[in-house]
């Protein structure tokens, strides 16, 4: 299938369509029971194009084309969406099963449920929505033991990773609010975070042959504040085509290493030692969200603990003065592929 001119990857961040941008963002992984202030973000994953390395990935993945990022065995991760220029409507999938609605994967916005996020206003998303302004952490698990949200929600595990879907504003709508945006003078929702990318490591060795990577899903930890919010545009408001798609493929940091020739991250940093060491914690609050009711699907959904055991990292809850309150404050063209 022919590349979307619409996403591409800048060194670790995806951009769709003219104004989406998405950065995947390494975390503390949150105990599975409580409801816990929102962990902070511990550098970005890195992406590479599937396309780059077409002959060390398998055949399905180069089918499914889009970007690989890895992730070691119960790291947690969120969704930044900091950047992002212009209203636009988010799907996000886990495995196929979307995040928001628990519903089946589908290619367009549906809002009863609502199967997407609205960008800037959501301004991250941390896990699967469960509602009462909260949502469960995302946990990379491999797929094969039916822990991921996938396996749990339709009983299989056939695709794994993530899935993004872009829709901007009708022409005529982005108009006006492009207007209306002038005529306040109003600024942006907030620059990227500052980050630096991962330096490159060498090249894969010559004549490696394709083999089946190890292939890794998403499931849930513990809960935490966050709202997922209701969107208050008409439905009309969004165009029926999408801006861009992408898969994201997650890989073990050992077959990163392989696929790539570069080093994965280090190893996630350990809870205790963060916050003992005073670092921040963050509460959201906004009290004028709207916020989406539990996703039914989502309900029932275990945690990865569940599967894997108890949880070897001590947790330490954080001093009430490390919680800090919170307000709402051109790359390579990525393949497109068959999914």
């Amino acid at each position: 299938m022919a590349e979307r001119a619409g996403v591409r990857v800048d060194g670790n961040t995806l951009r769709l369509g003219d104004g989406v941008v998405v950065r995947f963002v390494r975390t503390l992984r949150l105990p599975e029971r409580g409801t816990h202030p929102l962990p902070p973000g511990l550098g970005e994953f890195p992406l590479r194009r599937v396309a780059d390395y077409a002959d060390r990935v398998p055949e399905v993945w180069g089918a499914r084309g889009g970007v690989l990022l890895p992730m070691y065995l119960r790291e947690a991760m969120w969704l930044s969406f900091a950047g992002t220029t212009e209203p636009a409507a988010l799907q996000v999938g886990v495995g196929k099963v979307c995040a928001v609605s628990g519903k089946p994967w589908r290619g367009t916005l549906a809002r009863d449920p609502q199967n997407y996020v609205t960008l800037p206003r959501q301004p991250w998303l941390d896990g699967i929505n469960s509602g009462d302004g909260t949502v469960r952490q995302f946990v990379a698990v491999p797929l094969g033991l039916g822990a991921t949200v996938e396996g749990q929600v339709t009983g299989e595990e056939s695709w794994g990773g993530v899935q993004l879907q872009a829709f901007g504003l009708r022409p005529e709508v982005l108009a006006r609010w492009r207007e209306t945006q002038r005529a306040r003078s109003a600024g942006g929702y907030g620059a990227p975070p500052a980050f630096a990318a991962p330096a490159p490591g060498g090249p894969p060795p010559a004549g490696a042959a394709p083999r089946q990577a190890a292939a890794m899903g998403l499931g849930v930890g513990g809960s935490m504040r966050q709202e997922v919010y209701r969107d208050e545009r008409p439905a009309s408001d969004w165009s029926d085509t999408p801006a861009g798609r992408v898969f994201v493929h997650l890989v073990t940091p050992p077959e990163w290493r392989r696929i790539t020739g570069e080093e994965p991250p280090p190893s996630p940093v350990d809870r205790a030692a963060y916050t003992r060491a005073g670092l921040p914690w963050f509460e959201p609050y906004d009290d004028q969200a709207d916020d989406l009711s539990p996703a039914d699907p989502l309900t029932p959904v275990r945690p990865v603990g569940d599967w894997l055991g108890d949880d070897l990292d001590p947790w330490q809850q954080p001093a009430p003065g490390q919680v800090v309150p919170l307000k709402d404050a051109p790359g390579k063209p990525v393949a497109d592929g068959d999914w």
